[in-house]
C-alpha cells in the first residue's frame, strides 16, 4: 500500500475529525452524527496502516486522534460538578417553585388542623387524660421537663445527624407514596399535624405557650417547609395517577417521579440545615429573640431562593425535570 496516496486521499477526514474533536462542547445534531462516523473511519484507517504499512508517524498521529475522538464521543456531556450546580440553582428550585400551590395549601391545612388539636387539647381535659397521665404531662409540660431537655438528650453533632435522618424518612416517605394516589401522604399530614397540634396544647394548658414556640421556631419553620413540600409534590404525584392531563399516564408518571426524585436529594440538604439548626440553636444559650431570628433568616433565605431562582428557571422553559438527552427514548404511540 502506498502511504503517500491512502494519507492525501482521507487526510481531509482526519483534518475534519480534529476539528470536530476540538468544538466537542458546542457541535449541533448533524455534527455529532459526523464525529462519530469519522471517527469510525478513523480508526479503521489506523487498524489498516498497522496491518498494512506501520509508519511509526502516521500511526502515532492516528492514535492519538482516535483517542481524542473516542473520548469526545463517549466521555460524559459535563462534569458532575456542572451538573451538581445545574441541580442547586435550576432544577431544584424550579421544581418547589412549580408546586407552590400544592405545598402552600398543605401548609395552609396543616397549621389549621394543628391549631384546632391544640385548641381542643387546651380547652377539654377528657382530651388531656386521653392523652396521658397527668403525672406524665406534668414531666412533659414542666419547666426543664422532657419537652425541652429533649433537644439537648444527646451530643449536638449526632443528635442533628439522627434528626435530619428522620425527618429524611418523612420526606422521601410523603414523595415516594405519593404514587398510591396521595392517601398515604395525607395520612403523614395528619399524623405530623396531630403532634404538633397536642404538643402546643399541653404547653398552653401549662401556661407555657411562648416556651413552646421558642423552641420550635428556630428550627420547625425550615423543617416543617420542607414537609409541606415534599407532601405537596407526593400529592400532586397521585393526583397525576388519577388525572395525567394532555400526557399519557406512564409518560406524566415518570416525569412527575423523576421530578419527585430529584426533589427528595435537595429537600434532604434542607433537612440537614434544619437538623443543624434544632441540634446547635434550639437548645443554645441565646435569647428566645436570638434563636427565632435565625429560624426566620433561614426560611427567609430558603424561600427567597426558590422565589428568585424557580420563578427565572420557569420564565426559561425548566420543569424541573432531568434534560431530554438523559431519558430513554419511547416508542412512537398510536393516537
Amino acid at each position: 500500500m502506498d502511504v503517500d496516496v491512502f494519507v492525501a486521499v482521507h487526510r481531509h477526514e482526519w483534518e475534519r475529525l480534529e476539528q470536530l474533536t476540538r468544538r466537542r462542547r458546542r457541535l449541533s445534531g448533524p455534527e455529532v452524527d459526523e464525529l462519530v462516523t469519522l471517527y469510525r473511519r478513523t480508526a479503521t484507517h489506523l487498524s489498516t496502516i498497522r496491518s498494512a504499512a506501520p509508519d511509526p508517524m502516521l500511526v502515532g498521529r492516528l492514535s492519538t486522534l482516535t483517542a481524542r475522538a473516542r473520548s469526545a464521543v463517549t466521555a460524559p456531556r459535563t462534569p458532575a460538578w456542572r451538573d451538581a450546580m445545574l441541580f442547586l440553582t435550576v432544577r431544584f428550585p424550579v421544581a418547589v417553585y412549580r408546586s407552590r400551590r400544592w405545598w402552600g395549601v398543605t401548609a395552609m391545612v396543616f397549621l389549621a388542623l394543628a391549631s384546632i388539636i391544640a385548641a381542643w387539647v387546651a380547652h377539654d381535659p377528657a382530651v388531656r387524660d386521653a392523652v396521658g397521665a397527668p403525672e406524665d404531662i406534668r414531666e412533659m409540660t414542666r419547666p426543664g421537663g422532657d419537652f425541652e431537655t429533649y433537644y439537648s438528650s444527646a451530643p449536638a453533632s449526632s443528635f442533628a445527624a439522627q434528626v435530619a435522618t428522620n425527618n429524611a424518612w418523612v420526606t422521601a416517605g410523603c414523595l415516594a407514596l405519593g404514587i398510591l394516589l396521595g392517601l398515604p401522604v395525607l395520612f403523614i399530614v395528619f399524623s405530623n399535624a396531630m403532634n404538633v397540634g397536642v404538643s402546643a396544647g399541653l404547653m398552653a394548658d401549662a401556661g407555657r405557650l411562648d416556651v413552646f414556640f421558642g423552641l420550635i421556631t428556630p428550627h420547625g419553620l425550615l423543617e416543617l417547609t420542607a414537609v409541606f413540600i415534599a407532601a405537596g409534590v407526593g400529592l400532586r404525584l397521585g393526583w397525576t395517577v388519577i388525572d395525567p392531563g394532555p400526557r399519557s399516564r406512564a409518560r406524566a408518571i415518570a416525569e412527575e417521579g423523576r421530578i419527585a426524585l430529584g426533589m427528595a436529594v435537595g429537600l434532604a440538604l434542607v433537612l440537614v440545615v434544619s437538623g443543624v439548626i434544632e441540634a446547635f440553636v434550639t437548645p443554645s444559650g441565646l435569647p428566645t429573640w436570638g434563636r427565632i431570628a435565625i429560624g426566620v433568616a433561614a426560611e427567609s433565605l430558603f424561600l427567597g431562593y426558590v422565589l428568585i431562582l424557580g420563578r427565572r428557571a420557569e420564565f426559561a422553559g425548566e420543569r424541573g425535570d432531568v434534560a431530554s438527552s438523559d431519558v430513554a427514548d419511547e416508542l412512537p404511540m398510536v393516537a
